[in-house]
């Protein structure tokens, strides 16, 4: 039986830690490049608008 303990613990700490990785390597891949796309678009927006608001001054 002390085996079979130290077998259920090894194996779940590695289930639990592929998870883990899994999860941060698909945040790494996906979600962080459309963030910072996200943020590129924005600011984009806010120059587009501050010329825009400039230009109609005088």
């Amino acid at each position: 039986m002390k085996t079979f303990g130290k077998g259920f613990l090894v194996g779940a700490l590695t289930a639990f830690s592929a998870v883990a990785g899994c999860v941060f390597a698909f945040k790494k891949t996906v979600i962080e490049p459309i963030e910072e796309r996200e943020a590129v678009l924005d600011e984009h927006r806010r120059r587009a608008l501050r010329k825009r608001r400039s230009s109609h001054q005088g």
